[in-house]
């Protein structure tokens, strides 16, 4: 018998209802609630790379996701000024092969109907919208339980009841969103691939989106002056000048897409410092509450779901909730920092310029898929510990 029998937990996000399954599954009664009166999930598209689709796949959900997704054949390095191909990473059946769990593309809503279709069918799962909670005693009034699992995201308002955590900052770094048709993509966008356009304090990422029969865009640069705290808006004349400045340059391909992006969402990224997650045996930060990551790794909603697996595991078999808390926290802290290292690596990389970015193309040349394909093994092969 588990020592924790219930949990609230607060936010219905990918964190929050992928904790919701594992813990239903663990045996673990879960109550979901959400601030939002319905769920409709922010953002257009994301990667499920091995580590989090191994996990989906021991809950069961890879056939409901396999009809929402495509497999890219390969994950693209480019150069955003010439087009030129840098280096490439073999994804689709060798993903399968070499990290028995598949690499897929698929829009952020998609995976969220597929979590709580599941979420709904289980017994020991229930969920309540338009709940706003703003401390752990609102939680345990609204939904008595023995732990709160804050799972409010970066703007976490449970944060604050939690000894030693600390505020989002921002990451100097501005991301663009928006798609663009199939119908009417440029040659320039590969339909088999994940392709990262790379260039001097800028990138973009670019990658099909089956269900909304579109190209998922992602256009990062970086940007010194620190906005308004908050979620995506409309970026006004002055904001879209500034992103095609910080791409000029580049290929006049890449450009028009940017010039001519309709409705494109700006989102200045915020980030989590490393504070603590857990107050020891009432709450525990999961996901983007926890810690909150710029995109670089593409490995946001992989560290929530590997959040979630892990924190059933660590309370189905400990006896007592202080002791699963702090061993979550200390295995989870080792994993995250490894996966933020890689990305702050990947922002230098990518946002390389002069002479900097002569030797990483030069370097990139000289490594072969397969190669490159094993620098990816301690994160894409990554198991969930018991």
């Amino acid at each position: 018998m588990p020592s924790v029998r219930s949990a609230t937990i607060v936010g219905a996000g990918i964190a929050g209802l992928t904790a919701a399954l594992a813990l239903a599954r663990k045996g673990i009664a879960c109550h979901v609630l959400e601030q939002a009166p319905a769920l409709e999930e922010v953002g257009a598209g994301l990667q499920l790379s091995p580590n989090a689709s191994r996990i989906l796949a021991d809950l069961g959900l890879l056939e409901a996701l396999g009809a929402r997704w495509s497999e890219p054949d390969h994950i693209l390095l480019s150069s955003g000024r010439t087009l030129a191909p840098l280096a490439s990473v073999p994804a689709g059946a060798f993903a399968r092969k070499r990290w028995r769990a598949p690499y897929g593309v698929l829009p952020r809503a998609a995976l969220q109907a597929v979590l709580l279709e599941a979420v709904r069918r289980e017994p020991l799962a229930t969920l309540t919208t338009g709940r706003r909670i703003d401390t752990v005693e609102a939680a345990l009034a609204a939904a008595p339980a023995d732990l709160v699992i804050a799972a409010d995201g970066v703007w976490s308002a449970l944060r604050k009841d939690v000894p030693g955590a600390l505020p989002a900052r921002y990451s100097g770094t501005i991301a663009w969103r928006f798609l663009v048709p199939c119908a009417t993509a440029p040659p320039v966008l590969d339909p088999r691939a994940v392709t990262a356009f790379l260039g001097p304090r800028a990138h973009l990422v670019a990658y099909p989106l089956a269900g909304a029969q579109a190209f998922n865009i992602v256009a990062l640069h970086a940007h010194g002056q620190t906005p308004a705290a908050g979620w995506s808006r409309s970026g006004d004349a002055a904001a879209r000048s500034r992103l095609l400045d910080a791409f000029s340059g580049w290929h006049a391909d890449l450009r028009r897409l940017l010039a001519e992006a309709r409705d494109p969402l700006m989102w200045p990224l915020f980030e989590c410092p490393d504070g603590a997650w857990t107050d020891g045996g009432k709450v525990v930060l999961i996901g983007d509450a926890a810690h909150a990551m710029t995109p670089f790794a593409a490995q946001g909603a992989a560290m929530a779901i590997e959040d979630a697996a892990l924190l059933a595991n660590r309370l189905a078999r400990a006896s007592g909730t202080g002791p699963a808390l702090r061993r979550f926290e200390a295995t989870r802290r080792e994993r995250v920092a490894r996966v933020r290292s890689r990305g702050a690596f990947n922002r230098f990389a990518y946002h390389a310029r002069g002479p900097v970015a002569l030797g990483r193309d030069l370097v990139l040349s000289l490594r072969g898929p397969e190669s490159l394909a094993g620098d990816l093994d301690w994160l894409y092969g990554y198991r969930t510990p018991d």
